[in-house]
């Protein structure tokens, strides 16, 4: 009797050894899978980013570039924060916009706008024209965009902001589409680019019947335009206290554009180092360099 519970217990801890040993086997094995899995979706995101938000060429014309992206999504590269640049006769056409919502439904959002903007930056003679034509060329796609609100009614937007720098004038001129407000670095001095007259964001053009206008600001040598989303402002650190953009960026004491984004990327971690982004974050900084004559 003796010899047979032995023999059951002994053949017990046997089937329990070969059943962990199964467990930890598909285990090992679905953990690899995952792990591929990964691999593959960061080649993904890698390639949509080269494909979707190009890098920006680092001099165009009399200015120098910079940007960084920071995505909200878990082992994402971008979401729906957009932006580009592009040259035409007289100077640069510049876009930074954020599309309501996030996921795969918001980079094709900003994918539309890219392209249209790609397309249009050279033809359109001003910029309310090129704006004219950005929300003709989304709209009907963004009316039947799903939104995170669908089941309350929410519509889909994009905010932006656009810009245009002539080569030969000390100025630029600026349409806000409910994009927060550029910062114009000069010293130690961050000034609000504020317009008088903002225009709606893209897709919702049809709740206003105000003419779009563009708005100057003077832009000299030297001087540095900070264009941002608002996930920048809106990342909160451990006491829910929102990042200081304006502050931190006068903080800032080095050269050139590269230099004060890789300051300000740094600070945004740092801030939320506690917590995850609550959104997507792009930053775009434009320097306008001395005339060739005057640099040394």
């Amino acid at each position: 009797m003796r010899s047979s519970v032995s023999d059951l217990n002994h053949t017990s801890q046997i089937i329990a050894l070969i059943l962990i040993s199964v467990f930890v086997t598909l285990f090992a094995h679905l953990r690899e899978v995952h792990e591929r899995e990964l691999v593959q979706l960061r080649r993904v995101a890698e390639a949509a980013q080269q494909v979707v938000l190009r890098p920006l060429r680092e001099r165009l014309g009399p200015l120098r570039l910079a940007s960084v992206y920071l995505a909200a999504e878990a082992d994402a590269q971008i979401g729906g924060d957009l932006y580009a640049a592009a040259r035409t006769a007289h100077g640069t056409r510049l876009i930074i916009g954020d599309v309501r919502g996030k996921g795969l439904g918001a980079v094709g959002d900003a994918a539309l706008v890219l392209g249209a903007f790609r397309a249009a930056a050279h033809q359109e003679s001003d910029l309310p024209g090129l704006v004219t034509y950005l929300e003709r060329a989304v709209a009907p796609d963004l009316a039947n965009s799903p939104t995170p609100d669908d089941e309350t009614g929410g519509e889909a937007f994009i905010t932006a902001a656009l810009l245009d720098v002539p080569d030969h004038e000390q100025t630029l001129h600026l349409v806000s589409c409910g994009h927060p407000p550029p910062l114009l670095l000069r010293g130690n001095r961050a000034v609000s680019l504020d317009v008088d007259h903002p225009a709606p964001p893209l897709g919702l053009a049809d709740l206003t019947e105000d003419q779009l206008t563009a708005q100057g600001f003077p832009f000299e040598p030297g001087d540095i335009v900070l264009l941002y989303t608002d996930g920048v402002l809106e990342a909160r650190d451990e006491e829910g206290r929102f990042h200081p953009l304006a502050q931190r960026a006068t903080a800032w004491r080095g050269v050139g554009p590269h230099d004060l984004l890789r300051h300000l990327r740094e600070d945004l971690l740092a801030h939320t180092a506690t917590r995850t982004l609550g959104d997507d974050d792009a930053m775009v900084a434009i320097e306008r360099l001395p005339p060739p004559s005057s640099q040394p």
